[in-house]
């Protein structure tokens, strides 16, 4: 499922217009977003937790070349599935 897709259902299932669908899934995510932005985790009970994963730079290597590059610390989204949504797809 896309985010039009996403859009779509919302309309239908709660009987309102498509721009109001579209709305409440833009502010869904926008907060989602904020909240990751700013370090703190997103959890949706029974379904999943969004967190940010801080990672320290490092010395790598090219495998191409085997010449060293500087990797940059960065952070990372990541996803953790819920107990409630493992079940509900193992069935």
């Amino acid at each position: 499922m896309n985010k039009l897709e996403l859009i779509e259902a919302l309309k239908s299932e709660a009987g309102i217009e498509k721009k109001e669908a579209a709305a409440v899934v833009k502010l869904l995510f926008d907060k989602m977003t904020e909240a990751l932005t700013s370090g703190d985790k997103v959890e949706i009970r029974g379904l999943c937790s969004f967190y940010v994963k801080e990672y320290i730079g490092y010395t790598g290597r090219n495998p191409k070349t085997g010449e060293k590059v500087e990797v940059k610390p960065k952070k990372l989204p990541f996803f953790k599935a819920g107990k409630e949504l493992r079940k509900r797809v193992d069935k």
